[in-house]
């Protein structure tokens, strides 16, 4: 019940109150969950999300799955000052490194180096912080005046 009276809450505090506090998530401090983000609603505490942090429109974040023949259990730990983008999914046991870009309809089924830049289904890595940080040396916004 609190997951889905998150998903509709357009008060970015609130929803981090909730999940703090009836969920035991961990939440970093100016963190956004856009409407819509799906948590795990079997293992939401398995679920850490660092400080400065944006989740993205309709995201889902699994800390468990069925299988056929298995079940998979694991951790979910999003570190400081990561995007990820609207639908998305994010797989159990996955870490997604500090300033780490995760691209819209990205299936994060592998950990995410730091600072890097991923996408696709299944995800691959399309920059590497260096390679971003080559790219963006002249740009206006992200560039070093």
């Amino acid at each position: 019940m609190i997951i889905q009276l998150a998903r509709y809450t357009p008060f970015l505090g609130m929803k981090n109150w909730l999940y703090r506090t009836f969920l035991r998530m961990k939440v970093g401090e100016q963190t956004s969950f856009a409407l819509m983000v799906m948590l795990d609603v079997m293992f939401p505490e398995k679920i850490s999300v660092g400080r400065n942090t944006v989740i993205g429109y309709n995201t889902t974040i699994l800390a468990h799955e069925y299988l056929i023949k298995e079940y998979r259990l694991g951790e979910v730990v999003i570190g400081d000052e990561v995007m990820i983008g609207a639908n998305s999914t994010i797989m159990p046991g996955v870490t997604i490194g500090n300033g780490a870009i995760v691209s819209a309809g990205t299936l994060v089924h592998k950990d995410v180096p730091p600072g890097s830049f991923v996408g696709g289904n299944p995800m691959r890595i399309i920059y590497t912080k260096e390679q971003l940080a080559e790219r963006w040396a002249d740009d206006p916004i992200y560039g070093n005046k």
